[in-house]
């Protein structure tokens, strides 16, 4: 009667090549988390090493109140990138806004509100006819909005001569530069802080509505999407609309804390698509998160704050924002390749 075969005895874990369940899991779920959220993460544990205060609660609110305006901004871009369309004129609609309040107000408190309805409106009609440049038209939006971007900062230039007019009502400048005061825990919540909050809200309702699911529908094939009922026209006029009215928004809180100026928006538009590719948002359309956007938005306020920590100068930002773009795109196009 032969003996049953001994088996060989099972090597301990990680000898042969497998990881331990617990070590495996951990990493499994590292992988998982987004990169934008782990480059978040580490710059922050990075600049609170740097400068302790950073992670102070007046410190933090402090940063997030730079940020705002910027992940507003990237919140707006995410919508017209996933739907496969570019957005290149808020920066220059960033400094009309600021231009055009500090001149009709002129410092008086009461002309701020309905300054802020006419810069609303201003935004919607940017908006609109971008969408209907690109979709009724059929001019890439590419080119229809660096359109827009010239036409607005020559409207800018003809109407200050170089050099704005005016000065922003002390109440205007509030919602950009201060806050609610005695929150226990903070001596001050900043109200950019609570619109950045309250529109972020705003925003994940929306991509997580039927109207979210049409835009990364258009965005990934718009044939199939306007096949299947969707009119792809409307909804990427939509898009348009809410990347202006992000840019309005954004222009508000700026005039807070940079003042007036023909300069004050310039660059924004790189920024914020560069925040929305880090985020995870496709060019070209079709996958991405308003989140993941806003977080990408957070992360470069953030390695901006880190390298004026290093002393590293200012304009090597448009460097950096470039790597990051090529970066970015590249990781996304990999793990397409991979799906």
């Amino acid at each position: 009667m032969s003996t049953p075969a001994a088996r060989a005895p099972k090597p301990p874990p990680g000898l042969d090549g497998e990881r331990p369940e617990p070590l495996a899991r951990a990493l499994a779920a590292i992988r998982a988390v987004p990169v934008v959220w782990l480059l978040l993460i580490g710059l922050w544990i990075w600049i609170g090493i740097l400068n302790p205060l950073f992670l102070e609660p007046e410190g933090f609110l402090a940063y997030l109140k730079r940020a705002a305006p910027l992940a507003i901004l990237a919140a707006g871009a995410f919508f017209v990138l996933a739907s496969g369309e570019f957005d290149l004129s808020v920066g220059s609609l960033v400094t009309v806004v600021v231009v055009v309040a500090a001149r009709l107000s002129d410092g008086d408190p009461a002309n701020t509100w309905p300054v802020i309805a006419l810069l609303l409106a201003i935004g919607l009609a940017v908006g609109l006819i971008n969408g209907f440049v690109t979709t009724v038209l059929r001019v890439p939006s590419f080119i229809t909005t660096l359109a827009m971007l010239l036409i607005l900062e020559g409207a800018v230039f003809l109407w200050t001569a170089g050099a704005p007019q005016g000065a922003l009502a002390e109440n205007f400048r509030s919602i950009g530069r201060l806050g609610i005061e005695g929150i226990p825990v903070f001596k001050e919540l900043p109200y950019s802080v609570i619109v950045l909050v309250a529109l972020g809200a705003v925003a994940v309702r929306l991509t997580r509505g039927h109207f979210g699911h049409r835009v990364l529908a258009v965005g990934d094939n718009d044939r199939a999407a306007a096949l299947s009922g969707i009119n792809v026209g409307r909804v990427r006029t939509m898009a348009f609309v809410l990347s202006a009215t992000s840019a309005v928004v954004a222009g508000i809180l700026l005039g807070g804390f940079a003042g007036v100026s023909a300069q004050v928006g310039r660059g924004l538009e790189f920024e914020a698509i560069t925040a929305a590719v880090l985020g995870g948002t496709v060019l070209g359309g079709g996958r991405g998160s308003v989140v993941g956007a806003m977080a990408g938005a957070l992360a470069l306020e953030a390695l901006f704050t880190l390298l004026n920590l290093q002393g590293v100068s200012g304009a090597l930002e448009d460097a950096v924002e470039g790597v990051i773009i090529i970066a970015a795109v590249a990781v996304a196009s990999y793990r397409l390749r991979g799906t």
